[in-house]
């Protein structure tokens, strides 16, 4: 399971729209690592004038990579977390995230990364079990 989800929060839902903070607040409480990287390279981004920040620091642990699996996988997890750090996400093996500005997904940088070259470079032997 992806998210625990407050019975306050899954009783709004089945009656009304998503709040999005609400959304947001449950994503941060359920999925803490992937919260904090995001949070990390968004910040990290906002500081610069990169094109991208990236975490390149392999998770801890399997439960941190599953949970940043997980944030990733969904598109309603990652796009809520896009909307709440104002970025846009990329991802590429079991841990690194980049996070650009809004609007990056035609430049050169975020196809570079995105791209199957990319993917295929940001391999290691350390890796390979993710």
């Amino acid at each position: 399971m992806s998210l625990t989800v407050p019975p306050a929060l899954l009783h709004a839902v089945e009656t009304g729209p998503v709040d999005e903070e609400a959304f947001v607040a449950c994503v941060r409480d359920s999925l803490p690592y992937a919260w904090e990287t995001v949070s990390r390279v968004a910040a990290d981004l906002a500081a610069s004038d990169a094109e991208f920040a990236d975490n390149v620091v392999p998770p801890p642990g399997d439960a941190e990579r599953g949970q940043l699996l997980r944030a990733m996988a969904s598109d309603a997890i990652r796009a809520g977390l896009e909307r709440h750090f104002g970025v846009t996400l990329a991802f590429q093996n079991c841990h690194r995230v980049a996070a650009f500005r809004p609007g990056a997904a035609g430049s050169e940088a975020y196809r570079r990364f995105t791209s199957s070259r990319g993917q295929l470079l940001n391999q290691s032997p350390a890796l390979r079990n993710c």
